[in-house]
């Protein structure tokens, strides 16, 4: 799933490295980091535990690509396997293209179908969350005091 902000790439991988955020500009009600800080910049191998309602998942971030790509495995819940991947694109007259994405195998025979459809879903929300938050993070530090 894809969106476009008008931020800069640096400004929207930052906001991905800071799970205290995800609060703000997604679905997700909470976020702890194992044995770290929600605060500050995570990196590759640490564990972040996202609570969205009664559910609960854990992600261990897997790979990072200074302002290009922030790529997770979902450690728990539906998913035999979940590797999904935030790819950051500049854009040429300015900002950024996000384009979120996943590949998975899912626990139960049959469920693939719905897990595709709800993840679109929720992607997309992602994808157009962090795209705001970024251009609004952006607007704010840019202004005058």
């Amino acid at each position: 799933m894809t969106s476009r902000s008008s931020a800069n790439p640096d400004d929207v991988f930052t906001v991905l490295l800071h799970a205290a955020t995800w609060p703000s500009w997604s679905p997700i009600d909470t976020v702890e980091v194992e044995g770290g800080d929600p605060e500050g910049p995570q990196q590759v191998g640490d564990t972040r535990v996202f609570r969205t309602g009664r559910a609960t998942s854990r992600e261990r971030i897997v790979e990072l690509v200074t302002d290009r790509r922030f790529g997770y495995e979902n450690l728990s819940g539906p998913f035999r396997s979940y590797r999904g991947t935030v790819e950051l694109a500049e854009v040429p007259q300015g900002g950024t293209d996000i384009t979120w994405s996943a590949v998975f195998e899912p626990r139960l025979r049959l469920s693939g179908r719905f897990w595709r459809w709800y993840l679109r879903r929720f992607m997309q929300r992602m994808a157009d969350g962090l795209a705001g938050y970024a251009e609004a993070a952006t607007d704010h530090s840019s202004e005058a005091c």
